[in-house]
């Protein structure tokens, strides 16, 4: 089987397609024509987001896709996210998602961060403060979130639920309390943070990483790491190709996000079964980073603060 055709088995019993089309930050009036073209080259995981306002797009270009004939709605895998100004109204997020979509339900809905925005704040996506921070619900737990989360699966508009950007922390307190385990958590991942210790601990409960920001940041380092070149040039393909087909080997999807027709069609159709050695190698590099205490986190929110992150680093 060619590594852009692996699926990963869910906790669920569901397949999700290893390689997925991200949506996040790809411009308006670009996204339809990016789902469209993904699909038809053979992508058949789409990722979006309430909070990334193209939803609407997204659906439009699974549309196509399926009136073309291309696939038929049961052959997709769709992700979209609960948002953080969402927690209390979590059906009525959920139902606003799938009215942009277009769709009667979707595989997998995540709860975005486990943290929650005032609901009834100045904005219905972004409330603020006065000082122009974010208007923070301190007294909703994202526990009741995922609870009130749990309900929907008997509902028919979502078939499973998980979480997104949970360290070990958040989901040792979650998973007690809950009766649904989370089918997956969303994470940045690459290299320069390979977070080993919550991929180990959501493959001791069942729960499937999905990787997103797999390449780091726009013009990443990882293009010019010594250990990333030398496999590329080991094996014949770029460092971006690289980069997508270790999270691959680690048994993680991954989300590669493109507006491009010839990367979004390189970014499958170059991806390749890493080898012991490589995996090896590209290992090395993030032990030797966590031996200088030098990971790098390219996605830092500006509620970071209450997640427990200390700072880019």
């Amino acid at each position: 089987m060619a590594a852009a055709d692996i699926r990963f088995k869910l906790n669920t019993g569901a397949e999700i397609p290893a390689l997925g089309l991200g949506t996040w930050k790809s411009e308006p009036g670009e996204v339809t024509r990016a789902v469209s073209h993904a699909i038809k080259c053979g992508y058949r995981h789409i990722d979006t987001a309430l909070v990334y306002g193209n939803e609407s797009e997204v659906g439009q270009g699974i549309k196509e896709a399926i009136d073309s004939g291309i696939v038929k709605r049961e052959d997709l895998f769709v992700t979209t996210k609960l948002w953080c100004s969402f927690h209390a109204r979590v059906e009525e997020g959920l139902d606003e998602s799938l009215k942009n979509l277009g769709l009667d339900y979707v595989d997998l809905y995540l709860m975005h961060w486990p943290v929650a925005m005032n609901p009834k704040g100045n904005h219905n996506i972004f409330p603020k403060l006065a000082d122009g921070s974010r208007d923070m619900d301190h007294n909703h737990s994202y526990i009741d979130t995922y609870k009130s989360m749990e309900k929907l699966v008997g509902t028919g508009k979502t078939r499973a639920i998980g979480v997104s950007n949970f360290s070990v922390e958040y989901l040792e307190k979650l998973l007690p309390q809950v009766s649904i385990v989370p089918a997956v958590n969303q994470i940045e991942n690459h290299p320069s943070l390979p977070q080993q210790e919550i991929v180990d601990f959501c493959n001791q409960k069942g729960i499937h990483i999905t990787a997103y920001s797999p390449l780091g940041s726009t013009g990443s380092p990882l293009f010019s790491a010594e250990p990333i070149v030398a496999v590329a040039q080991k094996r014949g393909v770029t460092p971006a190709t690289v980069l997508l087909s270790w999270h691959i080997a680690r048994g993680s999807s991954v989300l590669a996000k493109s507006v491009t027709p010839a990367r979004i069609e390189a970014n499958r159709n170059d991806l390749i079964k890493l080898d012991a050695e490589d995996v090896a190698t590209i290992k090395k590099y993030s032990d030797d980073l966590a031996a200088r205490k030098s990971f790098t986190r390219y996605v830092f929110p500006p509620f970071g603060t209450d997640m427990g992150f200390p700072d880019k680093k």
